[in-house]
């Protein structure tokens, strides 16, 4: 079997691209060797020192995958490190560079260029932001699913679910499972008229507007239908998330705020009726939770179903305590 890539840049700021490229390089270490472990690091956070310890050579030649968060904000002295590494990298250690393609100063802003250079593969990950895009995204999470999708269909998804590629992927992965593989225009009205709730982002909702209630119930639907892990983590993330950036901007026109925000007018007036009840601190709370709910639903909770939970009550009462 042939060794997996030793370096990888993956560059853009479309989030679900980014996660999906960094789970396949881990994957390709993994063919090579089953017990390749992953570590994730914000370049902000890492010394010199830390750097040439996490891609030293093993003594057993473990595999390992090294994954450097925001590259867009790494320093010289870190920058200068990681290129002199990749002329020579470790043997069973897999570098994953994640960059946004910007930067502030000159290293950051050199560094895709100078890791292409030195032989990356790379991996493009720009927003989607273009209706054509948008819908052969929707076609590919159909045919990745096993499924079948037709113009008008997918238009309809669209619709039905709004521009966010998390959503999109969870709704086209949950359409074909629950039909024979092709997915029409009256499945999906059926399935966002009657089944909203096996979804994560009907938990989210609940969660959000401090529904105990409907958020548990909602949970115990998707937990039931399989409804995985960390599709339910990912939509929590990112209704926190929303909730948060809305509040922060105040109550403006949700078209004017749409540009700045970058999201979509129907997305913010959701956020902004959600964002009712809640406070600073309480905001603040929720996101470390929804943070260490990410990493908990990807192996490091025992048990994740009581992780999902644990982290949906927690949502409530921070925003119910106010």
């Amino acid at each position: 079997m042939s060794a997996p890539e030793s370096l990888h840049l993956v560059i853009g700021e479309e989030e679900l691209l980014v996660e999906r490229a960094v789970r396949a390089a881990l994957e390709a270490a993994r063919e090579v060797d089953s017990t390749a472990d992953l570590t994730r690091v914000q370049v902000t956070d890492l010394t010199a020192p830390e750097l040439a310890e996490l891609v030293s050579p093993s003594l057993f030649a473990e595999g390992r995958v090294i994954v450097l968060q925001n590259g867009q904000d790494i320093s010289k002295e870190i920058a200068d490190m990681v290129l002199s590494y990749v002329k020579a990298p470790a043997d069973g250690v897999t570098l994953v560079v994640v960059h946004t393609g910007g930067g502030r100063s000159k290293a950051a802003k050199d560094l895709p260029g100078q890791l292409k250079k030195a032989g990356a593969a790379v991996t493009e990950c720009a927003k989607v932001t273009k209706q054509g895009d948008r819908e052969a995204f929707v076609r590919n999470e159909v045919r990745r699913a096993g499924g079948k999708i037709d113009s008008e269909a997918v238009a309809t998804l669209i619709d039905a679910v709004g521009t966010n590629l998390r959503e999109l992927a969870a709704s086209a992965s949950q359409l074909v499972s629950d039909t024979d593989g092709k997915v029409t225009v009256e499945e999906i009205r059926r399935y966002h008229q009657g089944k909203a709730e096996v979804t994560g982002f009907a938990v989210a909702e609940k969660a959000v507007v401090g529904d105990r209630a409907g958020a548990m119930e909602a949970l115990r639907w998707a937990m039931q239908l399989g409804v995985p892990h960390v599709l339910v983590a990912d939509a929590l993330a990112d209704a926190v998330r929303t909730v948060a950036r809305v509040s922060a901007v105040g109550r403006a026109d949700p078209f004017s705020l749409a540009g700045p925000l970058g999201m979509p007018p129907w997305k913010i007036k959701k956020a902004q009726a959600q964002s009712r009840g809640w406070d600073q601190s309480g905001l603040a709370e929720a996101m470390q939770v929804v943070a260490g709910l990410n990493a908990d639903v990807k192996g490091v909770a025992a048990d994740a179903d009581y992780a999902l939970e644990r982290a949906v009550l927690r949502i409530v009462a921070a925003h119910s305590r106010r």
